[in-house]
């Protein structure tokens, strides 16, 4: 499906993809969506989850205690960009991840 992205591109897309499901699955409330799309100029590949809970993410800091409340830290290191858009039947959590396309000779 990503046929644009190096080796450690999609480590770092599948590690982000992880993050956000995991998160809504921990903070937020059931039915769950992901959604991968991908633009080729510039290349980026945007990662969408949708939960129906209307707790708003909050970065390093997590509901379960201990030893969690890193994923949104890592998922702002990784991404060019992220964010959460708040609906009436919940929100979406998002990230942006550049890629660079492969060389291609003409």
């Amino acid at each position: 499906m990503l046929p644009d992205v190096s080796g450690d591109e999609l480590d770092d897309i599948l590690l982000v993809v992880t993050e956000l499901v995991s998160n809504a699955i921990d903070h937020g409330t059931s039915p769950f969506a992901l959604r991968l799309s991908q633009s080729d100029e510039p290349c980026w590949v945007r990662v969408e989850v949708d939960d129906a809970g209307a707790d708003l993410p909050v970065v390093g800091v997590s509901r379960l205690h201990g030893d969690r409340g890193r994923g949104l830290v890592i998922i702002d290191q990784l991404a060019k960009d992220w964010g959460v858009i708040a609906g009436p039947a919940g929100k979406t959590v998002w990230a942006e991840i550049a890629c660079e396309p492969p060389f291609r000779s003409a």
